[in-house]
Formats: C-alpha cells, structure tokens, sequence
C-alpha cells in the first residue's frame, strides 16, 4: 500500500501547520496507521527556517499530550511532487500556496483544513494565534485535533 503523503502549511511554520503535523500524526499512530502516512510540515515564509515551533504553541500542545518538535521549513516547488495533499490554514496560505503551483495537478492538491471541520460550523479558517494569547492557541489545538480528525476520516475512506 502506497503511503498517503500530506504537507501542513502556515504562514511561518511555527505555530498551526507543526501542530497540525503533530496532532495528525497522534491520530494515526492512535490508529495504528503511522506507516500508511507521511506527514509534515512547512510554511510560506522563511523567517523561521530551522526553528522549532513556536514555546506558546508547544506549551499548549504539551498541556494536550503532543510534542510539537519538527523545525521550520519554507515550501519548495518540489513539495508539489512530494506530497499528494498540501493542507493550507486560511485564505491567504490558499492564495500564497496557489500562486507558487505550476499547473491544474499542483493546484488540485491545495485544500483549506478547515473544510474538514465536523464540530464548528461556519468556521472557515485555522486562525493565526501568533499575535494572540492563551485562548487563541487553545482554539487552535481544538480546531487542529477536529480538522485532522475529519481529514483522516476522509482519508481512509479515500
């Protein structure tokens, strides 16, 4: 069975695309589906290469049972090829990814994950927690573990 391959994007790669990389890869381990997948994660912007997540972000996901611990790396072109999904956190990652892909097929692999939401209707977005404080990176944690838990059930049903 081939792996289904999934890249997290944000703006920096700091805070909500590495806790979307952590938190989907608890669900499956959860699952017993580690080797069925590849995850990981990058952001827009190279500010932050090398970097670990953001402490705010890993202090709330350690509050949660996740260890958030990938460093920050930009999106390449050729993450196009490496990855059969690159899930973007709001409009703007949506606008930014797609102006970086080089044809329909990259395009196609573009998915907002808030559309995998089950538990918050009319939430449309991931939101940004950087400039924000305790209750934004909550929301986040909550909104990340609903979204990869939706994306995983849609996944396997794939």
């Amino acid at each position: 069975m081939e792996k289904k391959k999934i890249l997290f994007v944000c703006l920096g790669n700091i805070c909500r695309s590495p806790a979307a990389e952590g938190i989907m890869k608890h669900q499956v381990e959860q699952q017993g589906l580690a080797d069925q997948f590849c995850i990981d994660s990058a952001g827009i912007g190279s500010w932050h290469v090398g970097q670990l997540p953001d402490p705010r972000m890993r202090q709330h996901g350690k509050a949660h049972g996740y260890n958030f611990n990938s460093h920050a790396r930009q999106i390449q072109l050729d993450d196009f090829d490496r990855f059969d999904y690159i899930i973007v956190m709001d409009d703007e990652n949506l606008y930014d990814v797609q102006q970086k892909a080089r044809n329909t097929d990259d395009r196609q692999k573009i998915i907002k994950l808030a559309s995998f939401l089950q538990q918050h209707p009319g939430q449309k977005t991931v939101p940004d927690p950087y400039y924000g404080g305790d209750k934004d990176f909550e929301l986040v944690i909550e909104l990340l573990e609903d979204a990869c838990d939706g994306l995983l059930r849609w996944l396997l049903k794939g």
